[in-house]
């Protein structure tokens, strides 16, 4: 049995990353892969719940935290771990890099109290903390990003927040990007989206996890 694969793509409203996951599970399966697509905070139907308080509802920056992890939490028992068990490869728009990106960086929230529960809620039997093989970074200039939102839709309490508040998000990226180089392979976002997407394919080819 192949081993599973883990792969989360990362970058902020606007970058365009959610266009290219279903490209890429289309090129998997075409390579003979089972294929699980899944979104952070959700993918379970207790996360989703949660994902809409977090998207919608006032709080402090600690609450969601806790909420964008208690999300994790129920999404990594019921989906991820299972899917990683059968061999599947797992594509998920963002992980926890987003939650230091957002909360961390973009709220200014304490990264050590996010680290922390990075190490609880990840945690896994041998002993490790379960992150992404490979993290897919659409790394975008925030002015272009709020270009694009401006034209997309109602925006959400992340969408509606000032051009400062992108630039500290992508800051955030950028720095978790710098402490795990090798997990995380950056596209650069502006460019078009057949160009993005050939980048993202060849990438993954030089990993050597499609053929």
């Amino acid at each position: 049995m192949q081993s599973g694969l883990f792969i989360s793509f990362e970058g902020i409203d606007g970058a365009g990353k959610s266009s290219h996951i279903e490209a890429l599970a289309q090129a998997f399966k075409a390579a003979g892969r089972a294929v699980v697509q899944t979104r952070e905070p959700g993918g379970t139907p207790l996360a989703e719940k949660l994902r809409d308080m977090v998207l919608h509802d006032p709080m402090d920056p600690l609450c969601e935290a806790l909420l964008v992890f208690a999300a994790r939490r129920d999404h990594l028992n019921h989906v991820i771990e299972p899917a990683l068990a059968r061999g599947d490869v797992v594509l998920c728009d963002r992980f926890t890099d987003a939650t230091f990106a957002y909360q961390g960086a973009g709220r200014g929230f304490r990264l050590d109290v996010l680290a922390q529960l990075e190490q609880w809620v990840q945690a896994l039997p041998s002993g490790t903390v379960r992150q992404p093989d490979i993290t897919v970074w659409f790394a975008l200039d925030p002015a272009i990003a709020a270009e694009r939102l401006s034209a997309a839709r109602l925006p959400d309490r992340f969408e509606s927040q000032p051009l400062a508040f992108f630039q500290s998000v992508h800051n955030g990226y950028a720095a978790r990007a710098a402490s795990d180089p090798k997990r995380f392979a950056q596209l650069d976002a502006s460019a078009s989206i057949e160009h993005v997407r050939q980048d993202l394919l060849a990438q993954l080819r030089q990993r050597q996890v499609l053929p």
